[in-house]
C-alpha cells in the first residue's frame, strides 16, 4: 500500500477530489492510504498565521519556515518510513510518467503545497524535498498540482483500476517504448462500426491479434511524430 500524505493550508479542497470514482474505490480497497494535515495546525499564534511579509520588501506574502518545517518533521515521524517529500513550485523539475513510475514503487509520498508568494527558502535548505513542476506557469497553490501526481502514480498500482493493462499501455508508459522512445498512446474505436461516414480500421475488425498489435505499433508511431516530435529525438 501506498501512502499520501498531503500538507496544506486548504485540506477541504481534497474532500471531493478522494470521496469520487476510482481514487475512492482505492482507498476503500487499501491500495492507497491518503491524509490531508491543515499546516496552520502548527502555528504557534493566537491568530494561527502562518506566513509573513518577505525581508526586503515585494508583493505577496511567504509561507514561514517555523510553521512548515516542524510540521513537515512531525508528520515525517508518524511513519517508520519518512516518505519521499515533494515541494510544489514552478523552479522545480518537471513532472512526468517516469517520475510516476518512480514515485508507484514508494512506501510513502508526502507532498507539501505552497501558497501565496511561495517559501522562505530556508525551508527548502533545512528539508531538502525534491521541488517538482507541472509546466511552465504558476498556480494559485500546489493542491491542483498533488491531485495531478496522486492520480497518475495511483493508476500504476496494481488493482487500482479494472484493468492493470488499461495503465500498461497509456502514453509515454514504459511499455509504449519503441527503440528506447516513449510513445503517445494509439488511438482507439468502439461501436458503432460506423458513424457519419466515419469507419473503424478494418485491421481492428478481422480477429487477427499480431496484425492488430502491428497496427497499433505504428499508430503510435505516427502519431508521436505528428503531435510530439520530440519524443522521437
Amino acid at each position: 500500500m501506498l501512502r499520501f500524505d498531503i500538507l496544506t493550508l486548504f485540506p477541504a479542497i481534497f474532500e471531493g477530489f478522494f470521496s469520487e470514482s476510482i481514487l475512492k474505490n482505492a482507498v476503500n480497497a487499501g491500495k492507497i492510504a491518503v491524509n490531508v494535515h491543515n499546516i496552520r495546525d502548527w502555528a504557534t499564534d493566537k491568530h494561527s498565521s502562518v506566513d509573513d511579509r518577505p525581508f526586503g520588501g515585494g508583493p505577496g506574502m511567504l509561507l514561514k519556515v517555523d510553521r512548515v518545517v516542524p510540521c513537515v518533521e512531525d508528520i515525517q515521524k508518524q511513519d517508520e518510513t519518512a516518505g519521499r517529500l515533494l515541494l510544489f513550485s514552478p523552479q522545480g523539475k518537471m513532472f512526468h510518467q517516469q517520475l510516476a513510475e518512480e514515485f508507484a514503487l514508494e512506501k510513502r509520498i508526502i507532498l507539501l503545497c505552497g501558497r501565496y508568494e511561495g517559501f522562505d527558502q530556508r525551508i527548502i535548505d533545512i528539508l531538502q524535498p525534491e521541488e517538482i513542476s507541472l509546466g511552465n506557469y504558476v498556480l494559485n497553490g500546489g493542491e491542483v498540482a498533488a491531485m495531478a501526481v496522486i492520480e497518475t502514480v495511483m493508476r500504476l498500482i496494481p488493482g487500482v483500476l479494472g484493468d492493470d493493462n488499461s495503465a500498461r499501455y497509456d502514453s509515454f508508459s514504459a511499455n509504449g517504448i519503441v527503440e528506447g522512445k516513449r510513445l503517445l498512446d494509439c488511438e482507439h474505436y468502439t461501436r458503432p462500426r460506423e458513424y457519419r461516414g466515419l469507419e473503424v480500421p478494418e485491421v481492428l475488425l478481422n480477429g487477427n491479434h499480431a496484425e492488430i498489435a502491428e497496427w497499433r505499433k505504428k499508430n503510435s508511431i505516427e502519431k508521436t511524430k505528428q503531435r510530439k516530435p520530440e519524443l522521437m529525438e
